[in-house]
This record gives structure tokens, C-alpha cells and sequence, in this order.
């Protein structure tokens, strides 16, 4: 299942180990393993013992088997069985991190350990003896935060309160100003009771109470208290216990908010969609921000669990769209009505569903157009609009393009008609070098407002690259060409210097597998961005052979997997900004070998662009 290359390096990883008869090499749920095993000579006799210490399920390894995979895998790197050898036993062991690099690396290879995994578990008495909550990391996670996590870590909705006559009008009117669903009834300096979204509903509403009708009438009380130095599990007993939906932080005396019991239980989560919905319930910069800050950490857990980048990447653009989505409509209600339909793009590795954790704002805005007196007026707003989801977004943590590739910048803030003829010029107009400055915009996405503008803009440049002349094609071919693959004469990772550390860039890797995706469907008016979905398309359609499809597709969301895992490392060990920036010295050898292998591979692809388009020459 691996190539022969990788094996040639595998095979110099591997250590021989010799075992006398009768030597227990792992106790069950004890020893965690440092290798993989490979008998060569001899036996692993693997048992389970039951709570009465009765032996269990006896299997032999001979010769050619394997141990450890699942281990590794799927219980946390503790051995699932004790192991016990039969006779003089030799057997060749390869790290663990190189065997979980393999993995991560040949989905077929990966897929060979978890199939038998899954095959044993069919049967009943070893899916009983195998731990279940131990089987999975995730499940560790889930539950080691949940007994360890502080409600202080949690930040609690701002505290809106009313006098106990208020009318329930005024109440409800406080909740859609405010954006809460809980307001607590304050007298004589204390919070006797609160008036949720649902007491308006069910004991006001469904009963027929008059909109005059006193806030105290039918708020609920008591109103359960806890510190912002107890834990979760603390916190959701309290709730569960009181049969609440509502719990009142203090610090000592002093009220600093409340949480709710969906948000505590979405707080400790670690499912995406859960953590996604963990942020549209973010209201404030701050809340936004600390969401964003968690990002990483929940990355590294995705990754290290050998999940698919191109999934990761996704939901990482995901995520950074709620809260772009978050502030767009903080700053909508901040400002007057917009006085013309509008939408807002996100462009290059965003507007790709490609984003990493090393990332900056690229963004613009397409208004409609409006009558000459308008246009000034219409302009300054959006100008300011933008300038302000700007700013929000850098102190959330999406720093400012450096390029000026912003909405904010007057140069992307335009109308329709305006955005038209920018592609008409682009288009028309193309060198390599404009080509490369302006491709940013031909990876673009919708994200809020009046998507039917960002579709006719989007129909517009398709009709203008379909009418072109072939200096565009020229002009994409080249770009294609722009980065060459970092290996060295003798086919090693060729590394420049930074901060005296050496080092190659990832992402000018990648460059040429986006360029060509993108070049072909401008060629072929695919309007997906995606770089994977491009290539899918390209192939359903027939113009990429299946193995080139394939191989594309590894090789990109391979390289993209160690790109997303040094980023994370850089953040959360190192305490460094991310990069594109990976230091060879730190990629496992398995990691090495397999990017040679891509970076000959990237080489091929620019030879039979160059081959096709007739600029061998170059």
C-alpha cells in the first residue's frame, strides 16, 4: 500500500528487537506504546483479562503480523491486550509517530488498521472487553474539560436588568435592543427574578397577559447563583438540579452575568458544528475574539486525530465566516440603513474555503449602482461601513491585508457597473504579472447581503475570459510556472534562511496545484473556487484523467494537512505568529520522504503544462 520510495525509507526507520520466551511486552491498559510491531521470527500471544482477571480471547501474531496499529490508533497509544511472548521472538518496531505519519499520509495504508479494528468489533465479546469510553481521544478531551474547565473562562452575557413594574413590552423591547434572551428584575439593588425569550411566551403570550402587564407578574424566580471560580460540571449540576435555563455569574457579591444552559453545554463541546454554533452565539468583539483564539488548539485536535485537511480547511472558513457574518451585523446596526443594496466577498484562500491559521482580511464590496447625484453619497457609506468590519475584524484577530486587498481600501469598494469593467480590464489587459497581482479576485465568495450582484458580476467575468484572447490563457499558463517546487539538484528540500532557522515555504508549493486548478476553470467556466471541488468538477467533465485527479488531490491536502499542523505548533507551542514557514528538521522522516515524492511530483505537472502550451523553452 506504500510507495516504494517511502518504503526504502521505512524500512531504515525500523529497529530489531529481540524477545526471550515468556516476556510480557504490554500489559493491558498499562503500557503505552512507542512503536509499531512487525514479527520476523517467533510469536506475540495478545490477550484480554476480564474484571476477574480470567483470561480472555487469546490470539496469536506470527510471523509478518503486525501490533499495535489499533493501539495506537483508537486507545489512546495504551495496548488494547496483554502481550505475551511464545517463544524467542524477533520483531522490527517503527516509532509511532512516524507509523501515525504514515497514516495521515495513505488513506488506504491508514484505512488497513482501522477495517480490522472494525472487523473485531463486530464481534460481541471483544467489543465488551475493548474500554469504550477509553477507545477514542476525543472522548478524553470531552471529558477532562468538563471537570477541569473554570466558568471564568467562559465569557457571560452582558447583565440588562428592569425594575420589578416594568411592563412586558418594555422587556421585550429591552431584548430585541440589547440582543438577549434573559432580563433580570432588580430591587432595591438586588435580582429577585428574570424574564426570559420563553416566560414571554409561555406565561404572557399563551395566558393573554396585556402588554401593560407588570415584568414581577410572571417572572420566574429564584434566580440560581453561582462563582466564576466553580467548574462546568459544577455549573451544569446547578442548572440541572434547578431545572433553570438561566445561571447568574458573581464574583463574590457582584453579578457579571449570566450563562445559559445551551451555551455551557456548547462551551465544553468539541464537535465543529457545536463550536460553530458556539459562536453565532457570540455578541461582543471580545467574545469573537476569544472564540478565534481557541481555534488552533481545536485544529491540533483535528488534525492529530487524522482528520481530512480539506474537511479542516472548511471548517476553519466556516468559522471565520460566522464571525465575519457577527460583525457585518454588529456594524450594520451600529450605522443608518444602507442606502443601496449591497453584498459582501470574501477573496483568495477565504474565498477558496481554504483558509489557514495564518491569515489576514481579504475582502471587498459590490453595491448596486444608483443614479449620479447618489453616487457620492452611496460611496462614503459603503466606505465607512467597510472601514469599521474592518477594524472589528482586526481586533477580533484577522489582521489587515497587507496588500490592501480590503473592502476598506477605496480601490475594492465599488459598484457593479465599476467591478464589470475592473474584470473587462483584467481580462482584457493581461500580462503574467497583472495576472498574478489581480488572481485573487478570480477566487471570490459570497458571504452576506444581495447575493444576485455578486452572481451577475460572477457571470460577467466567466462571458469575458469565454471572449478573451489567448494572451489570458497565456497569462494563466505562466502563472502556473510562477513557483518552482523547493528540492535541491540531488533531490533534497532546498531551505533559505529566516531568523536563523532553515526553512521552505509551503505555500509557494501549493501555489502551482491552486493556479492550475483555477486556470482550468476559467478555461472551462467551472464557477466553483474550491481548489478540491474545481479539480472534481474538472474531472467529472473529462478534462483531468483519474490517477492525475488523484494524485492532485493527495498531493495538495497532504501538503495543506502539515501546513495546518505547523501552524498550530507555532502558535500553541512555540508562541510565535503562524507561517508558511516549516523548518524540514521538524517534519517526522515518513513527512520528509513523502514531500519529495510531491515536490518530483509538482515538477511533472509544470513539465506537461509547459509541454502542452508549447513553453518547454522556458
Amino acid at each position: 500500500m506504500l510507495p516504494d520510495s517511502i518504503l526504502d525509507e521505512v524500512s531504515e526507520m525500523m529497529k530489531l528487537k529481540v524477545y526471550p520466551r515468556q516476556e510480557t511486552v504490554y500489559e493491558q491498559d498499562k503500557t503505552k506504546l512507542k512503536t509499531i510491531d512487525i514479527i520476523v521470527k517467533g510469536a506475540y500471544n495478545a490477550y484480554f483479562h476480564d474484571g476477574n482477571q480470567v483470561l480472555r480471547l487469546e490470539e496469536l501474531y506470527i510471523e509478518k503480523d503486525i501490533y499495535g496499529g489499533s493501539s495506537v490508533l483508537l486507545n489512546k497509544q495504551f495496548s488494547i491486550r496483554t502481550v505475551v511472548t511464545k517463544e524467542n521472538t524477533e520483531v522490527l518496531k517503527l516509532a509511532k509517530d512516524e507509523f501515525k505519519a504514515l497514516c495521515r499520509s495513505y488513506h488506504d495504508f491508514f484505512q488497513h488498521f482501522t477495517d480490522q479494528f472494525g472487523v473485531k468489533m463486530l464481534k460481541d465479546e471483544y467489543a465488551q472487553l475493548v474500554k469504550r469510553d477509553t477507545m477514542f481521544e476525543e472522548n478524553f478531551m470531552d471529558a477532562d474539560l468538563i471537570f477541569t474547565r473554570k466558568i471564568d473562562t467562559i465569557t457571560p452575557r452582558s447583565l440588562i436588568t428592569c425594575g420589578p413594574d416594568t411592563p412586558l413590552h418594555e422587556v421585550a423591547a429591552l431584548m430585541k435592543q440589547h440582543t438577549v434572551n434573559c432580563v433580570f428584575v432588580e430591587q432595591q439593588k438586588e435580582l429577585i427574578a428574570f424574564a426570559s425569550k420563553d416566560t414571554l411566551i409561555k406565561a404572557a403570550m399563551a395566558n393573554q397577559k396585556d402588554i401593560h402587564t407588570p415584568v414581577l407578574e410572571i417572572a420566574e424566580k429564584p434566580v440560581v447563583t453561582i462563582q466564576k471560580s466553580a467548574l462546568l460540571y459544577e455549573a451544569l449540576l446547578t442548572l440541572f438540579m434547578s431545572q433553570g435555563e438561566y445561571l447568574l455569574v458573581k464574583n463574590g457579591n457582584q453579578p457579571l452575568g449570566y450563562l445559559s444552559r445551551y451555551r455551557l453545554l456548547t462551551e465544553h463541546a468539541q464537535s465543529p458544528l457545536v463550536f460553530i454554533q458556539s459562536v453565532k452565539l457570540s455578541n461582543t468583539i471580545f467574545e469573537l475574539k476569544e472564540k478565534w483564539s481557541k481555534v488552533p488548539e481545536f485544529i491540533t485536535s483535528m488534525t492529530g486525530r487524522g482528520v481530512n485537511a480539506e474537511i479542516v480547511n472548511k471548517i476553519i472558513s466556516t468559522i471565520a465566516d460566522e464571525i465575519l457574518l457577527r460583525v457585518i451585523q454588529g456594524v450594520k446596526k451600529d450605522m443608518p440603513p444602507p442606502p443601496a443594496k449591497f453584498c459582501f466577498i470574501v477573496l483568495g484562500s477565504e474565498g477558496r474555503h481554504e483558509q489557514t491559521l495564518a491569515t489576514d482580511q481579504d475582502n471587498a464590496i459590490i453595491y448596486e449602482d444608483k443614479a449620479n447625484e447618489h453616487r457620492e453619497e452611496v460611496r462614503s457609506y459603503f466606505l465607512e461601513f467597510a472601514d469599521k468590519v474592518s477594524s472589528r475584524l482586526n481586533d477580533v484577530g484577522f489582521k489587515f491585508c497587507t496588500g490592501g486587498f480590503m473592502a476598506k481600501n477605496p480601490k475594492w469598494c465599488h459598484s457593479l457597473s465599476h467591478w464589470k469593467r475592473n474584470y473587462e480590464k483584467w481580462i482584457q489587459d493581461s500580462t503574467p504579472e497583472t495576472v498574478i497581482q489581480f488572481s485573487t479576485f478570480f477566487d471570490c465568495r459570497f458571504v452576506y447581503g444581495k447575493e444576485d450582484l455578486f452572481k451577475q458580476m460572477q457571470q460577467h467575468y466567466l462571458v469575458c475570459t469565454d471572449n478573451a484572447s489567448p494572451r489570458f490563457l497565456y497569462s494563466l499558463v505562466t502563472n502556473t510556472l510562477h513557483y518552482e517546487p523547493p528540492l535541491t539538484l540531488f533531490q533534497g528540500i532546498k531551505t533559505f534562511t529566516q531568523d536563523e532557522k532553515k526553512v521552505f515555504n509551503i505555500k509557494h508549493a501549493m501555489t502551482t496545484i491552486v493556479d492550475m486548478a483555477r486556470m482550468h476553470s476559467l478555461q472551462h467556466k467551472i464557477q466553483e473556487t474550491n481548489t478540491g471541488l474545481r479539480l472534481k468538477l474538472l474531472y467529472e467533465a473529462g478534462h483531468l484523467e483519474e490517477a492525475r485527479y488523484k494524485e492532485l488531490m493527495n498531493a495538495y491536502y497532504y501538503m495543506m494537512g502539515l501546513r495546518l499542523k505547523n501552524q498550530s505548533a507555532q502558535i500553541l507551542q512555540d508562541f510565535t505568529q503562524p507561517s508558511n514557514l516549516i523548518e524540514p528538521k521538524r517534519l517526522t522522516m515518513v513527512e520528509q520522504a513523502t514531500l519529495k515524492e510531491i515536490f518530483k511530483f509538482i515538477k511533472t505537472v509544470q513539465w506537461g503544462i509547459k509541454a502542452k502550451f508549447n513553453m518547454l523553452s522556458r
